[in-house]
């Protein structure tokens, strides 16, 4: 348009005037289409800068939220195992007083045995003490310092039942009595253990068989036998000079011993002491005597 405008021939002032407004309105024209493209293409850019940005807070937007989603399920698990520890620890506490008053009640129990021990431990100190003044009239077999029965280390006892009289080794280091048992033979009966055995007639030689509820094992380590034998024990009564007791005999072979009968502490405690310098001492038990 310009070249046009600038080959038209000279025609004078005016017709110059009109070419150079003509220009000037073209050019005019031309600026007004610049400035009005500058503008589309700065709005368009701010636009996409807003787009851009209003992507970015999106993103950052649903990874905040991932976050909390994340945090909410921990602080959740974080609660359960809170309870968990919670319903342990009570439990815990629980069991604990349990125990401890199991304890106690042990404690309470121990005591009441004990005492009951000892009840019974002066109720037949007592027993002898008086019986003994009417069963030793020359006072040869009571110690005067504390009213016991001397014996020696041989004596006769008195064994129910068989009802026979039994030469006894008195020995203060067996626990236990013990009696010669022989085809010993277990069975039960009413739903309780017993024993069959038999046991030499002291004065014939032949056997006696006894039959006794077994009311415990124990075990034994014979010399030069490592390993241990378990023996049935059995309660029998006794009778050796003025004391009358039932006490437990381990039941074992002594046939290689003289005597069938062996008295331990569990009969001698508190009621007698033995002199070793001294054999039977003490007259037989009779039965009819009685």
């Amino acid at each position: 348009m310009l070249r046009f405008i600038k080959t038209l021939p000279f025609m004078g002032k005016n017709h110059l005037l009109l070419s150079n407004m003509i220009r000037n309105s073209f050019l005019l024209v031309i600026g007004l289409l610049m400035l009005a493209s500058c503008k589309t293409v700065d709005n368009v850019q701010p636009d996409e800068a807003c787009l851009a940005q209003q992507e970015k807070l999106e993103k950052k937007r649903a990874a905040i939220s991932k976050r909390a989603d994340k945090l909410t399920a921990h602080e959740a698990a974080v609660s359960i195992r809170e309870a968990d520890l919670i319903t342990l620890f009570a439990e815990v506490v629980k069991q604990k007083n349990i125990l401890e008053n199991e304890k106690a009640q042990q404690s309470i129990d121990k005591a009441a045995v004990s005492e009951a021990l000892a009840n019974a431990r002066n109720q037949k100190k007592t027993t002898v003490n008086s019986a003994q003044p009417s069963n030793n009239n020359n006072n040869n077999n009571a110690s005067p310092r504390n009213n016991r029965t001397i014996l020696g280390e041989l004596e006769h006892v008195y064994l129910e039942p068989s009802g026979k009289n039994f030469s006894a080794r008195i020995d203060t280091g067996a626990q236990t009595s013990s009696l010669n048992a022989l085809d010993m033979v277990e069975f039960e009966r009413d739903g309780q253990p017993y024993i069959r055995f038999s046991i030499l007639d002291p004065t014939t030689g032949e056997k006696i068989e006894l039959t006794r509820r077994i009311r415990g094992y124990v075990r034994i380590k014979e010399v030069n036998n490592r390993k241990s034998l378990r023996r049935p024990i059995v309660r029998m009564r006794v009778v050796l000079a003025n004391i009358d007791e039932r006490v437990n005999f381990t039941l074992v072979d002594r046939t290689k011993f003289k005597q069938q009968v062996l008295i331990g502490r569990n009969f001698l405690r508190d009621l007698a002491v033995v002199d070793v310098s001294k054999a039977y001492t003490v007259p037989k038990f009779n039965p009819d005597s009685e």
